[in-house]
């Protein structure tokens, strides 16, 4: 099923994303966010497509609240969760840092994850107990850091309290941090040793589900700020990550002494 689902992210996002890249008008939600031509499309044809590999609901992005909650609700025994392009704000500005993410869950477990850069034409996948990969390389591609002062950490600010962004801004423990503002994409930047740590104060299903599969495939360890990441509210999770056991522990007891 992996291979399947990989060719087909593949084929909609070189077909319904690639071509419309700093070529797309935009407009906003609701809730402020960017939304193109381009969202709506890619959704339709994952929609369209997935469950001819596997007959169950579909969730997405791009649907309302109540169909979220309703395909949630109806997946219990297998559901696709979809986030059509993840990075629309650098999509839009013509940041090359967006993805197409697909994760396959069943009874809310995560067993089957992709995200594809197609900018970069990297495919990064799992599938439960099986390993993690970049274009058929197992991850990570690199030994992360041994020390905490040596890190590269992936933080977004705007979502963590106040009191932890101000000293992660003025007495970081790491060396230096990246914002690409992708988020599906950072947990494979993460998974694949290209970050050391990472930190995201809130991210939606559609953002984590595939993700976070492929950095626990590759090796790595996740919580959410306030504890276990699996027992944290589905719809809404903070992230601690690193794919490096040993530095997960220094970078989350840092967190908690820090107040997070």
């Amino acid at each position: 099923m992996l291979e399947d689902v990989k060719a087909v992210v593949r084929e909609i996002a070189q077909r319904e994303v690639t071509p419309r890249f700093l070529k797309v008008a935009h407009s906003h939600k609701v809730d402020g966010s960017l939304f193109t031509e381009a969202d709506s499309e890619t959704q339709a044809a994952l929609e369209a497509a997935l469950p001819q590999i596997k007959n169950v609901p579909v969730l997405g992005e791009e649907m309302t609240e109540q169909q979220q909650r309703d395909a949630w609700d109806a997946g219990r025994d297998g559901l696709w969760c979809v986030d059509p392009i993840d990075g629309t704000s650098n999509f839009v500005a013509g940041v090359p840092y967006f993805a197409v993410s697909v994760a396959y869950l069943y009874k809310g477990e995560r067993m089957l994850g992709v995200v594809y850069d197609p900018i970069a034409d990297e495919m990064f996948s799992a599938e439960r107990g099986c390993g993690a990969h970049l274009n058929g390389d197992p991850l990570p591609l690199r030994a992360p850091a041994s020390e905490l002062k040596r890190a590269l950490a992936g933080v977004e600010m705007k979502r963590i309290n106040r009191e932890l962004a101000g000293r992660l801004a003025s007495w970081p423990p790491y060396a230096s941090q990246r914002n690409f503002g992708a988020s599906t994409l950072d947990w494979c930047y993460t998974a694949a040793g290209r970050f050391d740590i990472y930190v995201h104060g809130g991210q939606k299903l559609w953002d984590y589900a595939a993700g976070a599969l492929i950095l626990e495939e590759a090796g790595g360890r996740l919580a959410s700020l306030s504890g276990s990441f699996d027992i944290a509210n589905v719809w809404e999770r903070s992230v601690v990550a690193s794919a490096s056991p040993e530095l997960f522990v220094l970078w989350r007891d840092w967190l908690k002494a820090a107040g997070a």
